[in-house]
């Protein structure tokens, strides 16, 4: 049986450079940073100072307010975003086809904030003040199940966990689901809302977060002076849909999903590979399964975070996957802007894939100042470029040892 192609037709984020992808994306392309001084947690308290949080977000412009009380941030970040997308790909969801219609959310740590508001409930006022909603509000699969419920897709359900990979593991198997012809279309992504004390402590003894004290240059993917990520949120939803489906329906397309990489490092918890030589397994699976050759691709959007090992573990895995084409592609980390997302991260970073194929530009790597020789490729330094993109690899890498690649192409 041929296997079925499958296309975007919608695209929504709510991200710290803009609650909608048009703005998000002008944010991005002019190289407005969306990261301040934390305002979740107190500053005073951390060694790192500075997060890429959301910014003005209003969920009851899309959601009934009762329904919000019973979400998580992470959740309404994803509802809002697959809203936006459910309405840019014009799609209607009804009897016709509701049982074709699936939802694929992946979030890395889920509702965080819940778990710590009804932990302190539990020790202040005792196990019967704890909300009854405390497990359906924090369960990392309940952007997926609320997203059908106020959307009333009831096709494949699901929600891959897997660290700073969710969003892309997610879109990845929702992409796998809808060419084995499980389903017809499918809301999918990542979303994440992890700015909390636990949080922010946790990653702050495990020394990744970026101790930088200026906000505006605290992110900085590949720069010689790098010091770790920057802890960010919000969510990024595409529709994924079969072309056949999409062409009978008139719908718009913005480009096509070609390849999925995903493999293990079997090497360490948080630590990369030597080398990247798992990102580079995935990269390599990514472009075989999209019958594209390394030197197709236009652009690499990095996965980047910032941190001394990923980006030079990257660099090395994109070396060794693009041979001789590794000097001439260009790279960049949004993450540069966004800060690191987390779960949400591959979902974001796969609409502004997207977005680079559509507008014809690449967004850069802001605050790249000092290069460092084991970073040494083009990685679209502090402006963005005009240039024709018709092949993105979007890399996604998360503690345990989850690589993602996925690979994005212009629509013909």
């Amino acid at each position: 049986m041929e296997q079925r192609r499958v296309v975007i037709t919608g695209v929504g984020a709510i991200s710290p450079v803009g609650n909608d992808v048009n703005t998000m994306w002008e944010n991005l392309i002019n190289g407005k940073s969306g990261i301040d001084y934390v305002t979740r947690v107190d500053k005073d308290l951390y060694a790192a100072k500075v997060a890429a949080e959301v910014k003005d977000f209003e969920p009851t412009k899309y959601i009934e307010k009762r329904d919000v009380r019973k979400m998580d941030l992470f959740t309404q970040y994803a509802v809002v975003a697959s809203k936006m997308a459910v309405e840019d790909a014009n799609l209607t969801i009804d009897e016709s086809n509701d049982n074709r219609v699936g939802v694929w959310i992946g979030s890395g740590i889920g509702g965080m904030q819940t778990w710590e508001d009804q932990h302190k409930k539990l020790l202040e006022k005792g196990p019967k003040r704890v909300s009854p909603f405390f497990v359906p509000m924090m369960i990392p699969d309940m952007a997926a199940g609320q997203v059908s419920i106020q959307l009333g897709a009831k096709g494949i359900n699901s929600c891959t966990v897997t660290a700073c990979a969710s969003g892309a593991n997610s879109i990845g198997d929702a992409f796998k689901a809808i060419q084995r012809g499980d389903a017809d279309y499918i809301i999918t992504g990542g979303t994440e809302a992890p700015i909390s004390n636990m949080a922010f402590a946790g990653f702050s003894s495990a020394k990744a977060l970026s101790t930088n004290e200026d906000p505006e240059k605290a992110s900085r993917p590949f720069d010689k002076n790098r010091d770790g990520f920057i802890m960010g949120e919000g969510s990024g939803i595409l529709i994924l849909e079969d072309l056949e489906t999409a062409l009978s329906r008139g719908a718009h397309i913005y480009a096509e999903i070609v390849g999925y990489g995903a493999t293990g490092d079997a090497y360490h918890i948080t630590a990369p590979a030597e080398s990247g030589e798992g990102a580079a397994r995935a990269m390599q699976h990514a472009l075989d399964d999209a019958s594209i050759s390394a030197q197709e691709v236009d652009y690499i959007n990095a996965h980047g975070t910032g941190t001394d090992l990923n980006d030079k573990y990257e660099t090395a895995a994109i070396k060794a996957v693009l041979k001789e084409h590794a000097d001439k592609v260009a790279i960049s980390s949004t993450k540069s802007m966004t800060g690191h997302l987390l779960g949400a991260a591959g979902g974001i970073e796969s609409v502004i894939a997207v977005k680079s194929i559509v507008d014809g530009i690449i967004p850069p790597t802001i605050n790249y100042e000092t290069p460092d020789p084991e970073c040494d490729l083009d990685y679209v330094p502090n402006e963005a470029r005009k240039q024709d993109v018709n092949v993105v690899l979007s890399n996604s890498l998360g503690f345990g040892g989850h690589n993602v690649a996925l690979v994005f192409k212009k629509y013909e």
